[in-house]
């Protein structure tokens, strides 16, 4: 009785055990290479210590932030007062994305140029001043930059992110004067399949030699979509 007991126990075990799927090795898909992504922006302009660039460079001494008059800036001296009388904050920017070694998982090389609009700038001085008025208008910059990217990206439409950060010179013209410019830029974003939203904020500092030598610092705030291949 023993003995059959333990042969139809081993039997069953047998059984159980051939009819039991071995479970299969999980193979993850990887997200496909891209290689360009071009972008449309829209920006908006924050100035940034407008009261120590480009006023005191225009006037030739420091100038004071003003409130609660009809004019927002004075010279120390009490003499020369500064209306701001526009100015733009709103832009927009298209603009390519180039990774020579590809983007899907880790850090990748990042070639970026750009064509974006600066806002427009009028200023009127009463006093001493090299002139009556400063203008900035149509101004347009066209930057290339290079940097380093972080992506994660997901196979098929699944939802993936990246970072980046890029830095570079560029060329800022306008209806009164040209110049050169240097920018540092960081953002990030989600994508999902070849189609993404970015958020980025950009540090651009712009040159010009007219009427005297002076700099315009300028943070673009960009909310951009995005197209990769």
């Amino acid at each position: 009785m023993l003995i059959q007991t333990v042969s139809a126990a081993w039997m069953i075990a047998a059984l159980v055990t051939a009819e039991t799927p071995q479970p299969r090795g999980y193979a993850v898909q990887k997200a496909r290479r891209h290689f360009i992504s071009i972008s449309f922006d829209k920006q908006y302009v924050q100035p940034y210590s407008f009261n120590k660039h480009p006023l005191p460079e225009l006037l030739g001494q420091p100038v004071d932030e003003v409130h609660l008059a009809n004019f927002q800036y004075r010279t120390r001296d009490q003499l020369t007062q500064v209306n701001v009388l526009e100015y733009g904050n709103r832009g927009t920017a298209v603009g390519a994305t180039v990774y020579p070694f590809g983007s899907s998982v880790g850090a990748t090389l990042a070639i970026r140029g750009s064509i974006e609009t600066l806002p427009t700038i009028r200023l009127a001085f009463s006093g001493p001043a090299p002139s009556p008025t400063y203008e900035l208008t149509n101004g347009r910059a066209a930057d290339v930059g290079v940097g380093v990217e972080m992506s994660d990206r997901s196979a098929g439409w699944g939802l993936g992110s990246h970072a980046f950060v890029i830095g570079g010179i560029g060329r800022a013209t306008t209806d009164q004067m040209n110049g050169k410019r240097y920018f540092l830029e960081g953002g990030g974003g989600v994508m999902s399949g070849p189609f993404g939203v970015d958020v980025s904020v950009k540090f651009a500092v712009n040159r010009f030699s007219t009427p005297v030598t002076h700099s315009i610092y300028m943070i673009p705030i960009s909310v951009r979509g995005t197209l990769s291949f």
